[in-house]
């Protein structure tokens, strides 16, 4: 007789756990700086008049992040708490959904554990959980879409409120930045693919086949087509009421609006760089560096420096074990990080961050974690654990300019700016 097949057992409890570990660490000190910094002098203005219905103000971006930091603001006060709590939650929440897609796309243990220490701590998921900007919410959401995706694929049979659930979180990511545009419209576009490929006769109606049987094509049309779009439109529900410049010539002119305003020519930025310099982790942004709250502090945005580098080959290794070994998780990471990325090398948009790399390197480190996997399971058994605890250590080295904690002196950003473009 053959042995049973082995049947590993889903972590969500560790998952649970360091989502919660690092949301505690998050809370440490989330009230410093105690003054808004960085970007945090745009949004903040536009969540209160949010609150106060006054002006419409920041236009060019959608609505939902700003709702979001006003509710914290109404319900903790206009202050460092209220501004950043639901930073913080979506960082957490980001995190778990994080994993559990990776475990609902692996079923890995390992690879599910891994990828949340890796982007635990790979910086851009801290740095942006303690601060009130609308990147996060962006993330969050899009983690979220891609969890009930997975989870959809991996258990058909809850397939139908899952992808509702995926749509619904697909049309908060919209609504809290452009930048999940072109990523939303991967899943509609993959399930099409993948059912086509099945061979149904009947294509629009066949419940049969790849990705989630018993949907049809039709209905995940309806799930990950028409409800993302009414979600994101219900998220500018508040445009319509504001004193001063609401929305009063259709949701059509005001996306007109927007689009003109993202794509103005502005003049250029200290900090702005272009997409090459962020595959090579080459250019850093200072959030922070100044005398604040009784100390010099600073809040620096660059990748991790091991596994940012480290992720490259990683994705490399990804596209060709999903093309050659047909491996779905490892080609869709890759596919995931290439149309993410190849988005800001064809935008319209001059002036471009290295915030704008959050989303690709999330895919990176997931990549990065899948390919530890495999090295583990072919007998390299130290080295994935080196990797991960080399990327803590590094962590835990640059924590003082990720958390704007007490420095010694207005030279220590010294100790961290490995490269002159780092300064």
């Amino acid at each position: 007789m053959s042995r049973a097949p082995e049947q590993p057992i889903d972590p969500i409890r560790w998952c649970a756990a360091l989502a919660l570990a690092f949301w505690s660490l998050l809370l440490w000190n989330l009230a410093i700086p105690s003054a808004p910094y960085f970007d945090e002098v745009h949004y903040l203005p536009a969540a209160r008049d949010l609150l106060a219905l006054s002006d419409f103000s920041n236009r060019e971006h959608p609505l939902l992040g700003k709702e979001l930091v006003a509710l914290g603001i109404a319900l903790f006060g206009d202050n460092p708490w209220g501004w950043r709590i639901f930073s913080s939650l979506a960082g957490a929440l980001a995190l778990f959904a994080v994993m559990r897609a990776v475990w609902f796309g692996s079923c890995s243990r390992y690879a599910t554990i891994a990828s949340g220490v890796l982007v635990a701590t790979g910086f851009h998921l801290f740095v942006h959980s303690r601060i009130a900007m609308l990147d996060i919410f962006m993330i969050c959401a899009l983690a979220v879409a891609f969890w009930q995706l997975a989870a959809a694929m991996r258990e058909p049979e809850t397939g139908r409120w899952r992808l509702a659930l995926a749509g619904l979180a697909l049309g908060l990511a919209m609504g809290a930045k452009w930048n999940a545009l072109v990523i939303a419209a991967v899943p509609g576009l993959a399930f099409l693919v993948l059912r086509w490929f099945a061979g149904r006769r009947r294509l629009l109606l066949s419940r049969r086949g790849m990705p989630v049987p018993g949907v049809t094509l039709i209905e995940a049309f309806v799930w990950l087509g028409v409800l993302p779009l009414a979600i994101y439109w219900l998220t500018f529900l508040p445009g319509y009421y504001f004193a001063t410049n609401a929305i009063t010539d259709g949701i059509v002119a005001h996306h007109r609006l927007m689009l003109d305003l993202q794509t103005q020519v502005l003049k250029s930025h200290p900090y702005q760089s272009t997409w090459p310099e962020w595959v090579a982790n080459w250019r850093a942004i200072w959030y922070l560096y100044e005398p604040v709250d009784g100390a010099q502090r600073g809040v620096i945005l660059i990748g991790n420096p091991l596994t940012m580098l480290l992720g490259l080959p990683a994705l490399l290794w990804c596209a060709w074990r999903g093309i050659i070994a047909r491996k779905p998780m490892h080609g869709a990471v890759a596919l995931l990080y290439a149309v993410s990325l190849g988005f800001w090398i064809v935008a319209a948009k001059p002036v471009q961050f290295y915030y704008h790399y959050f989303l690709p390197s999330t895919f990176l480190l997931v990549a990065l974690a899948l390919a530890l996997t495999d090295l583990r399971e072919a007998g390299w058994r130290k080295t994935p654990y080196f990797v991960l605890v080399a990327s803590i250590v590094i962590f835990a080295f640059y924590y003082e300019v990720l958390a704007a904690e007490r420095l010694a002196g207005p030279n220590s950003f010294l100790v961290w700016t490995w490269l002159e473009s780092w300064k």
